[in-house]
């Protein structure tokens, strides 16, 4: 078993925001990919279950707003038996360290500021697990970082964003059938929609 998690706040008004681009990932991937199957409440978040090429995965939204992600996190791995360490575990989420559109996979390290992150980080007891971090750059001088990482992509780059949002959808699938140490080498300079 592989479990994905998509990083994101729960509500209509954070549907579209740069925060929720692990949501918007994850969505990509249910639906038309993994044969729509049903989605459940479970571990505090939307869980769904699949097979992709002979492999069992989980994919989780947690709806626990992102800063409290982790206990969600940790329930269903230890639900799952899903070893972190073993490239078991993938969770998406935004970077505000990276250029909009960029993608970086890793297989361990520490939030590098993203809440969300820190805190399954602190849930788990390790930082030995894979992430695919998706760029929304930072905020520009004088803008504070809540209300940037809150507020939809401009209009003159969601084009472009969408577009990477469709590769990141397409690594997710790589790693689940190839893992991350694949993914690194193949994605972590693609993607870019500046």
């Amino acid at each position: 078993m592989k479990l994905i998690v998509g990083l994101g706040n729960p509500g209509r008004q954070y549907a579209g925001t740069r925060h929720n681009v692990g949501f918007e990932i994850v969505g990509k991937l249910v639906d038309p990919i993994l044969g729509r199957p049903r989605v459940r409440n479970r571990f505090g978040g939307e869980l769904a279950e699949a097979n992709y090429e002979g492999q069992s995965v989980a994919v989780l939204c947690p709806l626990t707003f992102m800063n409290a992600s982790g206990g969600s996190v940790r329930q269903a791995v230890d639900f799952f038996r899903v070893d972190p360490a073993n490239d078991e575990l993938l969770v998406i989420c935004d970077d505000m360290n990276l250029p909009t559109g960029r993608l970086r996979f890793r297989c361990n390290g520490s939030a590098g500021g993203q809440k969300g992150l820190g805190d399954i980080i602190a849930k788990l007891g390790t930082d030995q697990f894979s992430r695919l971090r998706f760029g929304i750059d930072r905020p520009p001088p004088g803008r504070e970082v809540v209300d940037y990482v809150l507020s939809p992509f401009p209009a003159q780059v969601r084009g472009s964003v969408d577009a990477a949002i469709d590769v990141a959808t397409e690594a997710t699938l790589q790693w689940l059938v190839h893992g991350v140490a694949f993914c690194m080498n193949r994605y972590n300079a693609a993607g870019s929609a500046s």
